[in-house]
């Protein structure tokens, strides 16, 4: 199997240092380069195609919102995923950039291993959104959306089973868990998912949450 392709894309040459530094000592992982700012990182990933392009929301010329939405709207970084690292837990731009495409996003502040097993699971093209705050921060960012703004499509042709767990999803359960919730096997669950992601037009399970949150499928939770 082949190393997970890495391209670090923040404005802060000490932190793109620790991340490379980290990702290159992993197995199965290798950064492929360095961007320090929003341009370099589009011109890169189009010229290197990385798996997983980890990405600074704040940088100068352009910033990781826009970077992100270059990325994801070509067709020539199709597989490319973007992971968001920031700084703010409750940032309004983390909704934007996984509105845009991202595959999900950490604080800067997560545990080494936490961010690697990050890397592998946007890899894997599963979408991954903070694990100890997922509920909290979609349900925010939910309320921040303008009617009518999403770039996903309704949820017009999707049965109820597949609301089920594309309700499942929004609040955060993982495969396995929504395996024990609704008592079906692994395969259900992921054919599930497959139909999810060609009926919503969805690229993963990122904006699977954000397309059950601005549907109005989940009702983001009043702190």
């Amino acid at each position: 199997m082949s190393d997970i392709r890495v391209l670090v894309a923040d404005d802060q040459a000490l932190l793109r240092g620790s991340f490379r530094v980290l990702i290159d000592t992993t197995p199965g992982l290798v950064t492929v380069g360095e961007a320090a700012d929003g341009v370099e990182a589009v011109e890169l990933a189009r010229r290197d195609r990385p798996d997983v392009v980890l990405m600074d929301v704040r940088m100068p010329r352009l910033d990781g919102i826009e970077a992100t939405r270059q990325l994801c709207a070509s067709p020539e970084t199709d597989g490319v995923r973007v992971l968001i690292l920031t700084m703010f837990d409750l940032d309004d731009s983390v909704y934007a950039a996984l509105r845009a495409g991202a595959s999900g996003f950490l604080l800067k502040d997560v545990p080494p291993a936490e961010l690697l097993q990050a890397i592998k699971v946007v890899a894997a093209g599963e979408g991954l959104l903070a694990p100890s705050i997922t509920r909290r921060l979609i349900a925010e960012f939910a309320r921040l959306a303008e009617p009518g703004q999403s770039p996903l499509h309704g949820l017009d042709g999707v049965t109820e089973r597949e609301r089920d767990v594309l309700s499942l999803i929004a609040r955060g359960l993982s495969n396995k868990e929504i395996c024990d919730h609704l008592h079906v096997g692994h395969g259900t669950v992921k054919t599930h998912i497959g139909h999810l992601l060609a009926k919503v037009q969805a690229r993963d399970r990122a904006q699977l949450v954000i397309a059950a949150y601005e549907s109005g499928l989940v009702q983001p939770r009043r702190r």
